[in-house]
């Protein structure tokens, strides 16, 4: 069985690059927002979805790997299983703030363009029938994909964390039989209306879970991945060029005429609903870099500039909740009043502040609850 690793400490890491992904998501859910182009997704294939999910993985093998080895299959279990109906219930009550806040945008400014930019516009006309299969997961309005794949991917980890922690190498390999099978057939959980999918294939997504679990288990083939830099690195920063150069020509058409035809075949479509794996190579080349050159004592995750990254990846549900809707409202003040340059990057420096101040004063209450409570106190 191998053992979890036991930092001395809070792996800095996974809080500050989680807390930039939901930075991430919120800048990309605004239309239009030239902020947006700090973020990764326009530099190569994959982007911050990827980052949130190998992360959980990670976090999720350490959390509750740990609970599994002390307490046994059951208490693990149900561990896994309250974490995913926290989702949930999470899920349900941003939806209906979600469907509430554009619902009334679209009656205040009689612009219908929302709900059909979101998805809402057989919500709105049959709320009965659609809240119902929101509840199923099956119905879920643009921008609410991320958490329903989260809590999938939860419901069916627990059987897996266990088999990871006694064979974790066939674990991976079933588990990219799977990704490779629901790829090339298509295989997808059905979504509503009839004849739609989920967004994020959780049957696809569920490898890239699975690869951050494994790297939480194996310090040791970490290791030998460093050793093996001196090759490795020159393949990945190529592979992160013939990235930047192929997404080039989405935004410059004139850079189009480099791309050969074969090449175009070849690598079309890229597809983010089954991780297509030029998706997934770009993500592992790019953590593998990052994590040459960032270690979890790295000085500058204590520092301040780090700090609000990485107190928003200490309270990821709460913070993400509040970037879905804080995006929206990004997008509805840009479209009705003010969409230029300056009014783009108000926007977006006021909704990230708002999230970091969010997530600080929730790290305060902690930090000040766990202090200031007495001993033999409830919970």
């Amino acid at each position: 069985m191998p053992a979890l690793p036991r930092p001395a400490g809070r792996d800095a890491r996974l809080d500050f690059f989680r807390g930039l992904a939901l930075i991430y998501i919120f800048l990309d859910h605004i239309p239009s927002n030239v902020v947006a182009w700090i973020t990764v997704r326009n530099y190569g294939f994959c982007d911050a979805t990827e980052i949130f999910v190998f992360i959980a993985g990670y976090s999720a093998t350490l959390a509750y790997g740990s609970q599994m080895r002390r307490h046994g299959f059951l208490y693990g279990s149900a561990s896994l299983l309250q974490r995913a109906w926290q989702l949930y219930i999470a899920h349900i009550f941003l939806f209906v703030l979600f469907t509430a806040q554009i619902g009334w945008v679209e009656t205040r400014f009689r612009n219908p363009m929302y709900s059909e930019e979101m998805n809402l516009l057989g919500f709105l006309s049959e709320p009965h029938v659609n809240l119902i299969q929101a509840l199923l997961l099956r119905f879920r309005p643009t921008n609410m994909d991320v958490l329903p794949l989260y809590i999938a991917l939860l419901l069916g980890f627990a059987p897996l964390l266990w088999l990871l922690l006694h064979r974790q190498w066939l674990v991976l390999g079933l588990s990219g039989l799977l990704y490779l099978g629901a790829g090339a057939n298509n295989w997808n959980l059905a979504g509503y209306p009839p004849g739609r999918t989920w967004f994020f294939n959780p049957l696809c997504w569920q490898f890239l879970f699975v690869i951050g679990a494994c790297c939480a288990l194996s310090p040791a083939a970490m290791a030998v991945l460093t050793r093996q830099r001196r090759w490795l690195q020159p393949l990945c920063i190529a592979y992160l060029l013939f990235a930047l150069a192929v997404v080039g020509t989405w935004y410059w058409p004139a850079l189009e005429t480099w791309l050969p035809a074969w090449l175009a075949r070849l690598i079309y479509p890229i597809d983010k609903t089954n991780l297509d794996i030029l998706r997934l190579l770009h993500f592992l080349a790019l953590a593998y870099l990052v994590t040459q050159r960032v270690g979890p004592d790295a000085a500058f995750l204590h520092g301040r500039l780090a700090r609000p990254f990485v107190i928003c990846g200490r309270h990821s549900l709460e913070i993400f909740c509040l970037g879905t809707l804080l995006a929206f409202t990004g997008h509805f003040y840009l479209t009705e009043f003010h969409g230029a340059l300056p009014a783009q990057i108000a926007v977006s420096v006021a909704g990230t502040l708002l999230m970091i101040l969010v997530a600080w004063i929730m790290e305060w209450y902690r930090n000040t609850g766990t202090q200031g409570r007495p001993s033999g106190a409830s919970a």
